[in-house]
């Protein structure tokens, strides 16, 4: 992102799936197959027209992203799309392909995690000698991540005051995680509970998944950032470590290119489904970031009164019932415009796509075939339900 972009003028968009078998769907470490450039050399990051592609922490894992930022949503699925078959292809020689949603279902990580072992292996090995990433939280999780811009502190502030609010409710409509080694132990969505434990060794780390109540650079900083250095230095005397990337919530800060990078999204089964969802959370947030002091929906300034405790019982609550899970936080509630003393989040998701103010948000209209993808949620279950039924 540019520092001179300002909210809502673009996007960046990031998928992250792995590489498995065709046949038995076993993992396969084969992300520098793809990864190669002209003289066919493993690099870290290939250029698709308007889809880059870079690795991941695990060799079997291969994350998509918009090139540059985007002006607009729109077509993105479909750029996707290609861009994944094209990887298909590459993959097909040796019998092997892309597999979507949060995490394989029958993986063990012990047996069959690889790390990445090319450029920037050092800062993954370190990640390795100190949190020993051979567990599910750290190479069977794939997700999609959100980059929306602002400028400044005041941009700053109210862009983090709706994120922190939006956050909870996005496992509710994004969950698709069930399975774990051949089981479903129980969870909507497993990879979101494995991902706010996996750095359990440095709880400042992850915090609590939701954000502090942070405003300004400098709070921020103060808040959450410098705890979380000096709590890494030990660790790392190399500062190897000692970036903004470190910081694990569930959205993260990126003053490096004034930007805020929402994380809890579980990949979907399509990246048209994907793009649905990534339009419904801009939406949200956006309906937040300009929601008038005396409208229905929730004022800067009472948004900013929810803090992360508060937040993180309504998350948990997405993570582990998925749509159906019953959120009675009245307050909350009316901050979204309703009037009730509980709802699931699949009601809540229904009536977010009937209002106009919402759906209708102009950087990421919500278009019908969008709208239709949205209803399966609200109407039949996160992909995770759908998954175990």
């Amino acid at each position: 992102m540019s520092s001179d972009l300002r909210l809502f003028e673009a996007f960046g968009i990031e998928l992250e799936y792995m590489i498995v078998d065709r046949a038995s769907m076993a993992v396969r470490p084969e992300s520098d197959v793809v990864l190669r450039d002209e003289a066919g050399a493993v690099t870290s990051d290939v250029v698709d027209g308007a889809i880059g592609w870079s690795n991941e922490l695990a060799a079997h894992v291969i994350e998509l992203k918009t090139a540059v930022p985007v002006k607009s949503l729109e077509g993105l699925g479909a750029l996707f799309h290609a861009s994944a078959r094209k990887i298909d292809g590459l993959l097909s020689a040796s019998g092997s392909g892309l597999l979507p949603t949060a995490m394989h279902p029958f993986m063990s990580p012990a047996a069959d995690a690889k790390l990445w072992a090319h450029e920037n292996s050092d800062v993954y090995a370190l990640y390795d000698e100190i949190f020993h990433c051979r567990g599910h939280g750290w190479t069977n999780l794939q997700s999609m991540h959100i980059n929306l811009p602002f400028h400044g502190d005041d941009e700053f502030g109210r862009l983090h005051a709706a994120i922190r609010m939006v956050l909870p409710l996005l496992p509710g409509f994004a969950a698709s995680s069930p399975y774990e080694e051949g089981r479903a132990p129980g969870g909507a969505d497993r990879r979101l509970l494995h991902y706010q434990e996996n750095q359990r060794l440095i709880p400042s780390i992850a915090g609590v998944v939701i954000p502090e109540r942070a405003w300004t650079k400098a709070d921020y900083e103060r808040l959450i950032l410098e705890p979380l250095y000096s709590d890494i230095a030990p660790h790392d005397p190399d500062r190897l470590l000692r970036h903004e990337w470190l910081n694990s919530r569930g959205a993260i800060a990126r003053f490096d290119r004034s930007a805020i990078e929402i994380r809890v999204l579980d990949i979907q089964e399509s990246p048209s489904s994907d793009i649905a969802l990534a339009k419904l959370t801009v939406a949200l947030v956006g309906a937040l970031v300009f929601a008038p002091a005396d409208g229905p929906l929730c004022s800067q300034k009472r948004s900013r009164e929810f803090d992360e405790a508060r937040l993180k019982r309504i998350f948990d609550v997405a993570v582990a019932f998925g749509s159906v899970g019953v959120i009675d936080d009245s307050d909350y509630l009316a901050a979204w415009g309703l009037d009730q003393e509980r709802a699931t989040f699949g009601e809540l998701l229904h009536h977010f796509l009937e209002t106009p103010s919402i759906c209708g948000f102009p950087p990421a209209a919500i278009a019908p075939p969008d709208v239709a993808r949205l209803l399966r949620i609200a109407r039949h279950g996160t992909l995770s339900e759908r998954l175990l039924r």
